[in-house]
């Protein structure tokens, strides 16, 4: 790396939903080597898909990143308003500048109008499939004459814009900081729709113009858009400009090594919140999907995780999302973090629960008595419950013998005498839940 480079990373999720804490770990990475080298972090609303947009899923972004102590540096605010100056940070107020760079890609000849509809494209894709051959669009626009395209413009036809991929033989290749060399010829590559009939652009063309005009250094995202990486890099020759670094981090996986989701339990970054799992926590155990600080340690503070943090530290493999883990790490900062901000993280639950809080000090005695065994505070309730007094409920029917024990005055006699003794002192103790006959 250029020590006089002026590093620049994003975060550009989709809103299509809850946050992911896939994504949360990609801009966790981000934040980390922004920090690290003294650079910037953009957040950019990448929401040109708009069959997908979630109402809210901007603001629920937002919020999980402040949650978690990820601060950008660049990107819209809430409400409405933005900071850093090379915004819009929201891709669909971004509509003129790709439409003005898909000119000039047309213009070129590093792009073609494609009329072909979807029935068309999938009788296509049926053949291909039918001959064991990769699902790729034939290219059948690209042969147009430039009589015939315009002519189909002038009729109003619907269509998209693809980029061209060379036809002769020929490999990208590049370096990625992750998986090292790559290269991937052309012929395995597809010819990309660009703009889509919407006239919105796709993942691959406003990305690359965004990461070029925003002065992204470093592309560090999820690996799944690896494939896709020499098309972009393609883009970036076609305007002649530089390719950022890249680096593609590991799948989160579950136990049994399938790409985590939420059919195996939760995923959001909000269900652990709400569960009552730390911030400081959740980042310190994400952060170890997949990067290794280099030594043993495991319990690593924000700034401990940013001066050891590097880019060839990340793993190839995919990092499987251990939940016990997590639970013992949690546990952990929750025996670490002083009984008055203990109490008022534990409150919500316990009131939830119905639980009397109202002597705080009492509160205090029991969450510092049980805290030892507290994985996530959404299990106080629980843990709490024998502090509960609650009357003793006996079955007359079910259990007769031990009814009429109970009620005879001998037994009164003592558990009143235990009762008088147990209030001479604090109920701090299970041992001090008592009853009345």
């Amino acid at each position: 790396m250029n020590p006089k480079m002026n590093i620049k990373v994003r975060f550009a999720p989709s809103p299509t939903g809850y946050s992911h804490v896939g994504g949360l770990r990609t801009a966790l990475y981000n934040y980390l080597y922004a920090r690290k080298h003294d650079g910037k972090l953009v957040l950019r609303i990448e929401d040109t898909d708009q069959s997908r947009w979630v109402e809210g899923a901007v603001e629920n972004l937002i919020e999980a990143l402040e949650w978690a102590g990820i601060e950008y540096d660049e990107g819209p605010e809430l409400p409405g308003g933005e900071r850093g100056e090379a915004g819009p940070y929201r891709q669909s107020d971004r509509l003129e500048l790709y439409q003005q760079y898909t000119k000039q890609l047309l213009d070129e000849g590093h792009a073609y109008y494609c009329f072909c509809s979807e029935e068309r494209l999938e009788k296509v894709r049926k053949q291909q499939q039918e001959l064991n051959r990769r699902s790729m669009y034939d290219k059948h626009c690209r042969k147009l004459s430039k009589k015939e395209r315009q002519n189909r413009l002038k009729a109003g036809m619907p269509h998209v814009v693809r980029m061209k991929i060379p036809e002769e033989d020929g490999t990208v290749s590049f370096t990625d900081e992750v998986r090292e060399e790559v290269s991937i010829p052309y012929e395995n590559l597809d010819d990309q729709v660009l703009i889509k009939s919407d006239g919105f652009p796709t993942y691959h063309l406003a990305n690359v113009l965004d990461d070029h005009l925003m002065g992204i250094t470093h592309v560090i995202r999820g690996e799944e858009w690896l494939p896709s990486t020499p098309k972009h890099i393609l883009l970036y020759e076609y305007f002649d400009w530089d390719t950022p670094v890249f680096a593609h981090l590991p799948l989160l996986l579950n136990e049994d090594r399938s790409k985590l989701s939420k059919r195996q339990g939760d995923v959001a970054v909000g269900d652990y919140r709400d569960k009552g799992y730390l911030p400081e926590a959740l980042i310190n155990f994400v952060a170890l999907l997949g990067w290794s600080p280099g030594d043993d340690q495991e319990i690593l503070s924000m700034e401990e995780m940013i001066d050891k943090f590097t880019l060839d530290r990340i793993n190839k493999s995919g990092a499987v999302f251990n939940l016990e883990k997590l639970q013992w790490m949690n546990g952990m900062y929750i025996r670490e973090t002083d009984s008055k901000k203990l109490v008022n993280l534990a409150l919500p639950y316990l009131q939830e629960a119905g639980f009397d809080v109202s002597d705080r000090h009492k509160i205090t005695l029991i969450i510092d008595a049980v805290k030892d065994n507290i994985r996530y505070f959404a299990e106080l309730p629980d843990l709490t419950e024998v502090f509960q007094p609650k009357p003793l409920k006996i079955d007359e029917e079910a259990e007769p013998e031990l009814a009429e024990m109970l009620h005879k005055d001998s037994s009164k006699k003592v558990f009143s005498a235990l009762a008088d003794a147990f209030e001479k002192h604090d109920a701090t103790s299970p041992r001090t839940t008592f009853f009345r006959l």
